[in-house]
């Protein structure tokens, strides 16, 4: 993570706060702390205190419409061609989980459009699987957070957190618990938490889509490059990669290629001739 003059202050308020919470006086001996074996732990929270996990369903309208409109169909008509039915998606900084949900209700019902289009050759027994075959779906969700990454498991969600999902999708996707909205089981079975940190070299392979949306915004240019390498590595040919509206990967790579719809844009991993 890298904090610039502009998150100075950010940065010192969340550290008074460990520094207070762990009964220390001064930074140096919190960063003793931090570097021991038994820092571990501390430095976990301290990572926990440094995110900001704001997220939502449906989040930034105009990329979904896109994701759904153009590079699903896209993905799926090239698919089909092949007569390659998996298809993989990775939500990297899933935060507390509403990200991966939005894509796994959006594919469902493409998958299920689809389907409609072009009937399997065998009859389905009931009740139909949310994912018709011959279609198999992965969506791979990580954070750095653990405690995120709990409440995104356990899928449930207030009314002031649903405001964005309309009637059709509450219906068909969640369950109504008390005052709260609990993600189906089915929509569950399609989505894997994992902890994952953008740092290290084992990141998830094969992905035809990376969702990585305001994260890059907590890294240096030279962190950033690297990151954007490690999508291109992580891609099946010609997938996808959509990062925050307020993020690009103009300027730091040229192994990708902006795709833009109304006001939403992705980036389509070039292949190169070797």
């Amino acid at each position: 993570m890298h904090f610039d003059e502009r998150r100075t202050s950010f940065l010192q308020d969340r550290l008074q706060r460990r520094l207070k919470e762990c009964g220390m006086d001064s930074f140096y001996s919190y960063y003793r702390l931090l570097i021991s074996q038994p820092g571990k732990k501390e430095l976990t929270q301290l990572v926990e205190n440094l995110t900001v996990n704001e997220t939502s369903f449906f989040r930034n309208k105009a990329q979904l419409d896109l994701f759904q409109r153009e590079v699903l169909d896209d993905l799926l008509q090239r698919k089909q061609e092949r007569r390659d039915h998996n298809l993989r998606i990775w939500s990297a900084g899933c935060s507390t989980g509403q990200e991966p949900y939005t894509l796994a209700m959006i594919v469902a019902d493409a998958l299920s459009y689809h389907s409609m289009r072009n009937p399997p050759a065998l009859g389905l027994s009931l009740p139909k699987p949310l994912v018709l075959p011959p279609w198999r779906l992965e969506i791979l969700a990580s954070d750095i957070s653990y405690s995120v990454l709990r409440a995104a498991q356990e899928g449930s969600y207030s009314e002031p957190q649903m405001s964005p999902v309309d009637y059709g999708f509450r219906l068909r996707y969640f369950d109504k618990v008390g005052a709260r909205y609990v993600v189906k089981k089915t929509v569950k079975e399609l989505v894997h938490f994992d902890f994952h940190n953008l740092k290290t070299e084992y990141l998830p392979q094969r992905n035809d889509i990376i969702f990585c949306r305001n994260v890059m915004m907590y890294f240096d240019e030279a962190e950033q490059k690297r990151l954007v390498e490690k999508f291109y590595r992580c891609l099946n040919p010609d997938g996808y990669v959509f990062v925050g509206h307020a993020e690009s990967l103009l300027g730091l790579t040229s192994k990708f290629q902006m795709v833009h719809h109304n006001s939403g844009t992705a980036y389509q991993r070039l292949e190169v001739n070797v």
